[in-house]
C-alpha cells in the first residue's frame, strides 16, 4: 500500500514538474554580422546574439525585425512548432493540458544581414536631379555619384548628356 502510495506521488511530482519546465521555449537570435537590434512583434529587444524565452501555445509565431546600419532591415518570423518537446508529451500524458506546449522553438536561429547596396543608400538619383539646382550643381552631384562607384561610367554620360541638354 505505501508501495503504491509513493509510485502515485513520485509520479505526480515528476508530471508537474516535467510540465512547468516544458511551458517555457527557448531559442537564440543571432545575425550575421552581430550587433543588429531586434525588435520582436514591432517592440525592441535587445540586440544579437539575443536570447528569447517565452511560454506560447503550439503554433504561436513571433514577427522579427532586425537593423544594422549599412545594411538592410530584414523581416521574418518563427513558430512554436519546429521541434517536438518530449517534455510536454510526457506531462501531457499526466496532467492531459500540456499537450498546448508540446512544441517547441529551434534552439538557434541566424539571420544573414545583406549590406546596403550604392542604389539603396539615401543618395540623389542621377535619374532626378535636383530640380532647383543649376546645371553645374546637377553635374558636381553626378560627378560624385560617379566618384563614390554609386552609378557607372555608362550611367553618369547618359544622364550628363541629359543635363546639358536641357533647358
Amino acid at each position: 500500500m505505501k508501495k503504491q502510495s509513493f509510485i502515485k506521488s513520485t509520479s505526480i511530482i515528476l508530471g508537474v514538474t516535467i510540465f512547468f519546465m516544458s511551458c517555457s521555449s527557448t531559442t537564440l537570435i543571432q545575425s550575421n554580422p552581430s550587433g543588429a537590434k531586434v525588435y520582436l512583434n514591432g517592440e525592441p529587444v535587445g540586440t544579437t546574439p539575443y536570447s528569447h524565452s517565452d511560454s506560447k501555445i503550439v503554433g504561436s509565431t513571433t514577427s522579427v525585425k532586425l537593423e544594422k546600419d549599412g545594411y538592410n532591415p530584414l523581416n521574418t518570423s518563427f513558430s512554436r512548432n519546429e521541434e517536438a518537446d518530449v517534455g510536454a508529451i510526457i506531462g501531457g500524458v499526466f496532467l492531459l493540458f500540456p499537450f498546448l506546449w508540446t512544441m517547441k522553438y529551434k534552439p538557434s536561429r541566424t539571420y544573414e544581414l545583406i549590406p546596403l547596396t550604392g542604389a539603396d543608400q539615401v543618395s540623389p538619383s542621377p535619374q532626378q536631379p535636383v530640380k532647383n539646382g543649376s546645371k553645374a550643381e546637377q553635374l558636381r552631384e553626378l560627378k560624385q555619384l560617379f566618384d563614390e562607384g554609386l552609378i557607372t561610367e555608362e550611367e553618369y554620360e547618359k544622364e550628363r548628356k541629359r543635363i546639358l541638354e536641357s533647358n
